[in-house]
């Protein structure tokens, strides 16, 4: 069973009611959004979407309800990025390549905080193939990006510098124009070296305004908790030698486990 067959499976994916990429983008694109995260047991977030089947659709790609996500993040030499995240910074952001693995998509993002602390993304679709790097065209758009925002960092000083895979299942509440996401099986990669999160652990993220959605208050009855992690974050506190020790790190080494080796690409599956 692949790891996303066993999403499904976990999740009880398959009960819930479908909705298409259109209807999800239509009511809950989020380009400009408050993030929540959480991490939470397994059998809890199985409990969870139980209880959103009533309220949330969950995304159905021609019967698949998770994807397979890997994403490519670039930094400065210093690790800039990095740097003002764990630092707390106001101006904070990322540079990412990411591919739909089962869908072949491609997309460089960009995203930035705004003064109120809400996420701000920006993407460009490009071919698959350009995944992992940022051609011309890519670099233009990055250059833009991050000159509207007030960073000083341009894509000639951006080299990769970590991968992280992991699969995915999305809802989303359509009434009220919120999106929940699920992800399982996650990994961070730095050269030779890799990261793994505890496979009984799930990453929830709220997407939404100011004010905490209705999923935000079901995981905090739940027992959940608002935890301050990027996966990319994670994975260079983890991976790479001789970086400050810090809040970041500490939480990771609850949850995540190093020297594994890297888990199998994927093959398409779809819901039951």
């Amino acid at each position: 069973m692949t790891p996303a067959s066993s999403l499904t499976a976990a999740l009880g994916l398959s009960a819930l009611r479908g909705a298409s990429l259109a209807e999800v983008d239509a009511a809950a694109a989020l380009q400009h959004r408050i993030d929540r995260k959480y991490l939470i047991p397994l059998d809890e977030a199985r409990a969870f979407v139980r209880l959103l089947a009533d309220s949330h659709h969950v995304l159905d790609l021609a019967g698949r309800r998770t994807t397979n996500y890997l994403s490519t993040y670039f930094d400065t030499r210093q690790l800039a990025a990095w740097r003002a995240h764990v630092q707390g910074r106001r101006r904070r952001w990322k540079v990412r390549t990411r591919l739909y693995a089962e869908d072949g998509l491609c997309r460089v993002e960009v995203k930035t905080k705004d003064g109120r602390g809400s996420t701000v993304k920006h993407a460009l679709n490009v071919p698959a193939v350009g995944y992992g790097e940022l051609s011309a065209r890519a670099a233009e758009f990055v250059n833009g990006v991050l000159e509207v925002s007030g960073i000083p960092i341009t894509a000639r000083e951006l080299a990769p510098a970590a991968e992280v895979r992991y699969v995915r299942a999305a809802l989303a509440d359509l009434d009220h124009r919120t999106r929940v996401t699920l992800d399982w099986a996650l990994t961070c990669h730095h050269g030779e070296r890799t990261a793994a999160l505890d496979a009984a652990q799930v990453l929830v993220e709220t997407k939404g305004g100011i004010r905490p959605a209705p999923a935000d208050r079901l995981l905090l009855r739940l027992g959940g908790r608002p935890v301050s992690l990027s996966k990319y974050v994670i994975g260079q506190s983890l991976l790479t030698p001789g970086l400050p020790d810090n809040d970041v790190r500490r939480l990771a080494r609850t949850h995540f486990t190093t020297g594994v080796p890297p888990v199998p690409l994927f093959e398409r599956t779809s819901a039951a």
